[in-house]
């Protein structure tokens, strides 16, 4: 419960979870040789290329819920304040772009229309059939502009891969010439990445060899998901889709189930440190059930003991637990949106208990229940779009505050910001990209300013009532600073 200020990032944002390579990485595939990430910021291959909403890109996402543009590259996360993120690693499963869609053609222009990768990435997609090789390319995208220099109209600027959070206080403590630097932690989405030969029947011996590639690289990822939109082999995920993807596209196979044999592996070696680096476990996508069974995992090793329960880009679902969902715990539970892959409320207590993280991720879809979005206001004005817009993650943080408090627990140590910008999100509508960052850091303020000042809550624990400022500095920087320091060693 100290007060943890962090005064040498002067505010700098923290985003647990983003994908800025996902789009210049498929755009890569435009050319010869694919997987170049080019170091001239305006070509559609580079990390640093800025792509901003037109009018038409907020029209058709407000519409459609489709999100074509550019929202973390590195030209966004300058502009943004953003100091250090999660990039997380993904090899887009073959099967997103295998589905009911029966003509290849609509087929192809609908996932580059939903994703904006590019055709030739998608036409690449379709053809793989060694996950584990594509993640090696976007490993490799990112290290080849690792260090490079880029000058924008706002200073100069780089990113660099770290491997610890001792790293990332060096760099920040010693600037160099004038040059702002952004700190890079390598994390994945999706254990399907272990897979070599996704037509045949999984081998133990490949995935657990990879997996050791894995813990050997230059630069091992921080943490993991096991489960993602698709069955793996490893463990079951939850329902991700909705709308006309949840139609289109089959996620039965494996949904709501648990662990396999080969999974728990895994997760074993995953967390053992005597072959290498210890990888912490991301429960996002997972099926509750496969949850549940990591929790037991957790708690019958003596040798897991302190390892932490994390969210990287997630939200409360205002629900009691899996195995009793009602909405409860809050003024607002009935707010959220109810549903499986969101988190309960006994995993609120748990993720602050194991001093664990919860980034709170900026999809309007999952963030708030159906009714809660049709009922909010509308105006033409950027200004209270942005505040009724805000409100919708401001629910969230008060969820998991009355939760929290009402377990007799300290709330602002585990909230985080988790963006999943650049996931194929729909975006809190006038923050949609990392560029606006700093104002939903403002609107946020208000209402939690508002929230405290009010006859509201009525919170049992008193360090719970803290100051606005200190809410929004916690959320957006210093608990993801603090977890950092605790576990990336």
């Amino acid at each position: 419960m100290a007060n943890f200020k962090n005064k040498d990032w002067k505010n700098g944002y923290v985003d647990l979870h983003c994908h800025a390579a996902l789009k210049p990485f498929g755009k890569s595939f435009n050319y010869e040789p694919v997987g170049i990430n080019h170091p001239h910021r305006s070509r559609l291959n580079s990390i640093w290329k800025h792509d901003p909403p037109s009018i038409g890109d907020k029209i058709l996402n407000y519409l459609t819920g489709l999100t074509k543009f550019r929202q973390s590259d590195f030209t966004s996360l300058a502009r943004g304040g953003v100091r250090v993120i999660c990039a997380s690693l993904y090899p887009i499963e073959k099967w997103f772009f295998v589905n009911r869609i029966k003509n290849e053609f609509i087929r192809d222009i609908t996932a580059n229309f939903a994703t904006g990768i590019g055709k030739n990435r998608v036409d690449a997609v379709q053809a793989m059939t060694n996950y584990f090789k594509d993640l090696e390319q976007e490993y490799d995208f990112y290290r080849q502009l690792d260090g490079k220099v880029i000058r924008l109209p706002e200073g100069k600027f780089t990113y660099r891969i770290v491997n610890s959070y001792a790293e990332i206080k060096a760099l920040q403590k010693q600037p160099s010439k004038n040059i702002n630097t952004i700190c890079v932690v390598l994390s994945i989405e999706g254990m399907h990445v272990l897979n070599p030969d996704i037509d045949k029947k999984p081998g133990e011996a490949s995935f657990l060899n990879n997996l050791q590639k894995l813990k050997n690289w230059e630069h091992p990822p921080f943490f993991v998901t096991v489960a993602h939109h698709f069955w793996n082999h490893l463990c079951g995920h939850s329902e991700s889709f909705s709308g006309l993807v949840k139609k289109k596209v089959d996620q039965t196979e494996g949904l709501n189930t648990g662990f396999t044999p080969l999974g728990k592996k895994i997760i074993t070696r995953l967390l053992d440190r005597t072959d290498g680096k210890r990888i912490l476990i991301d429960v996002k996508h997972m099926s509750p059930v496969s949850r549940n069974e990591f929790y037991q995992m957790l708690e019958n090793n003596p040798g897991f003991k302190d390892v932490p329960v994390i969210v990287s880009h997630g939200a409360a679902n205002g629900l009691r637990s899996f195995g009793d969902k009602t909405a409860e715990g809050s003024e607002v539970a009935g707010k959220l949106n109810p549903v499986d892959i969101n988190i309960f409320n006994d995993e609120l207590i748990r993720i602050a208990k194991s001093e664990g993280i919860l980034g709170l991720q900026l999809d309007e879809r999952r963030i708030a229940g159906k009714e809660t979005l049709e009922e909010v206001k509308h105006s033409v004005w950027r200004s209270k779009i942005m505040h009724y817009r805000s409100e919708l993650l401001w629910y969230q943080v008060q969820h998991i505050l009355e939760v929290l408090d009402h377990a007799g627990l300290f709330a602002w140590d585990c909230m985080a910001l988790g963006t999943d910008y650049d996931g194929i999100i729909d975006p809190l509508n006038s923050f949609w990209t990392s560029e606006e960052l700093p104002y939903l850091a403002d609107f946020l303020e208000r209402h939690a300013y508002n929230y405290m000042e009010s006859d509201a809550p009525e919170l049992r624990v008193k360090e719970n009532r803290i100051e606005a400022d200190e809410i929004v500095a916690r959320i957006f920087s210093e608990n993801a600073l603090r977890f950092l320091e605790r576990h990336f060693k």
